[in-house]
């Protein structure tokens, strides 16, 4: 039913769990494949994917071109669900995306309607709390899903949508606002974010939010990537 697709550069401290929380979704035939999409990890994700029996993808430059890349190389499943490698689900987490599914098809909308979590930060204090409800208004007000809330949509919607922006460090954001927010489901599924002491994020999330403000004020792409640098979301 579905290819995962996870773009990782040097995630060995959260990839196992997040590959785990797939586990028995893959031995019920729901997860058919695994694709990491890695971007120059000198750590040991790719030794990780490997023994998680993940296909793997090395491919540089923008977050797009690796998404991308990713959604091209996935042929076992009819729907593609996009995952960050610190992002982990809930345990029961594809009974509720099944569910989706089944009746998207069911009812013929599998290839206008997409879908995404809730997510969840598990680093402590207020900037955490803040986060999580600045997701929120960004996705329910603005309409445009973080990429930590995962994407779920069908290989024909994909297709139709003309896929990542293989140009763009913001192409989760870009697709999220093609694919609209009356065209988006929120699923009552979390997405916890595993805390990684001393990870470096300040000045990641602070090239987020820049990112984000010049996508909101319709900087082209290219040259958000060169402002923020290639991995930002």
């Amino acid at each position: 039913m579905f290819s995962v697709v996870i773009p990782t550069f040097n995630n060995d401290a959260t990839l196992v769990e997040v590959l785990a929380a797939l586990v028995r979704a893959s031995a019920e035939g729901v997860v058919r494949e695994v694709i990491v999409v890695d971007e120059g990890s000198d750590d040991m994700t790719e030794t990780i994917a490997d023994a998680a029996g993940c296909r793997w993808l090395s491919v540089s430059g923008p977050r797009g071109a690796r998404l991308a890349a990713g959604a091209a190389a996935a042929k076992r499943g009819d729907w593609l669900l996009f995952l960050e490698p610190d992002m982990v689900l809930d345990p029961e987490w594809f009974r509720e995306v099944g569910k989706f599914v089944e009746r998207m098809d069911r009812i013929g909308r599998g290839d206008r309607r997409a879908a995404c979590f809730r997510p969840v930060n598990e680093e402590p204090g207020f900037l955490a709390r803040a986060s999580e409800l600045c997701g929120w208004v960004r996705a329910r007000v603005l309409g445009i899903a973080h990429p930590r809330q995962g994407l779920l949509l069908s290989r024909r919607f994909y297709e139709t949508l003309n896929g990542h922006n293989k140009a763009s460090p913001l192409a989760d954001a870009e697709i999220a606002r093609r694919i609209g927010r009356r065209h988006m489901t929120y699923l009552p599924v979390r997405a916890v974010r595993r805390y990684v002491p001393d990870a470096g994020r300040g000045g990641s999330t602070l090239r987020d939010w820049l990112g984000m403000a010049l996508f909101f004020l319709r900087v082209p792409g290219a040259v958000i990537g060169r402002v923020v640098g290639p991995s930002a979301h």
